[in-house]
């Protein structure tokens, strides 16, 4: 068991994405099923088309997106909830405005593979 206050944890640069970080808030050392991770897109940011070989459960936190998810563009914000199944390719592209775009992701703590999906044009 682990009580720990999010800010104080770092956060990495999302190398594929643009304006992207990642903070891993709870990993495989502290639960043996899920980890929790917190991505920021500033204004404009996103991630490209992308599979993961791991499902995604995710909440929005605030700001608002497009996000692609196989072939369907979704527009969420804050208090939406977003599901990707494994192997589906997916990207997002934070509105532009004044506010980032932020959000949970829950994975489980399995061996995953990225790959990004070549020949694809603007993540959405």
């Amino acid at each position: 068991m682990s009580v720990r206050t999010a800010d104080s944890l770092p956060a990495q640069e999302v190398k594929a994405g643009t304006g992207t970080t990642m903070q891993v808030l709870i990993g495989s050392d502290q639960g043996p099923n899920f980890a929790m991770r917190r991505f920021t897109m500033q204004p404009g940011g996103g991630m490209p088309y992308h599979t993961n070989a791991v499902e995604h459960e995710q909440f929005v936190l605030r700001g608002s997106a497009q996000v692609r998810i196989g072939n369907e563009t979704h527009h969420v914000k804050a208090g939406d909830v977003v599901y990707i199944p494994a192997g589906v390719p997916h990207s997002y592209q934070a509105d532009e405005g004044a506010e980032p775009f932020e959000f949970l992701c829950m994975v489980p703590n399995q061996d995953d593979v990225i790959t990004i999906v070549e020949g694809e044009g603007p993540a959405c």
